[in-house]
């Protein structure tokens, strides 16, 4: 139905939806983290594995052309549910939804209880958990939004590309002040597109 819908509530429908699914994918190993104790790291790798079986079975109803195993470039011709340009930007909206993001985990982590200080106060730390991975959730599902939908165009199972684990280490070298995330992020990202350019430039990828 997405061919019937306008584009600006299409884009909604599915930003939305990310959000939701991921939201719901983060809370599997948060419930099991508050009512049993589970380490939520090897949960949430372990489900990362089911998150890509879950994925190649549905293209095999998305591929296009049959047979070819992938999706393709999704409405190539139409680009309906196409992040559209900002500012004459290509990826002006990638960058406004990840700077809104920012400043709410900014405020989040900043003025909410998490679990230490909600087992002081006397808060339900179970609660505490699930909130925060489901919202953890939410953000990742809106992360994949802004890649298929503002970047690739396209999903498959390497469509996450080993982003989270570069974002663990993002987390880290910024000691989790998401403002100092976002410098990390530029750096790693700098080094990266270099070390591209160079391996290119002199041939080291023949």
């Amino acid at each position: 139905a997405g061919d019937k819908m306008p584009a600006g509530l299409l884009l909604i429908v599915m930003f939305v939806a990310s959000a939701l699914g991921g939201m719901i994918w983060g809370m599997i190993p948060a419930v099991f983290k508050a009512n049993w104790n589970t380490n939520e790291t090897l949960f949430t790798l372990m489900l990362n594995y089911v998150a890509m079986q879950v994925v190649t079975y549905c293209i095999v109803f998305w591929e296009n052309p049959k047979g070819s195993n992938t999706v393709g470039i999704i409405n190539q011709a139409t680009k309906g549910g196409w992040l559209p340009e900002l500012f004459g930007q290509k990826y002006g909206w990638n960058v406004v939804i990840v700077l809104i993001l920012t400043v709410g985990m900014f405020i989040y982590l900043k003025y909410c209880k998490q679990e230490n200080t909600a087992r002081y106060a006397g808060i339900q730390v179970k609660k505490v958990i699930i909130r925060t991975m489901a919202i953890s959730g939410a953000i990742c599902g809106i992360a994949g939004f802004v890649i298929v939908s503002g970047a690739s165009h396209t999903i498959s199972t390497a469509t996450a590309g080993g982003r989270g684990f570069t974002a663990i280490i993002v987390a880290w070298l910024s000691k989790f002040n998401t403002f100092i995330m976002v410098a990390v992020s530029f750096g790693i990202v700098f080094m990266n597109q270099g070390a591209v350019q160079i391996a290119t430039q002199y041939g080291l990828n023949e």
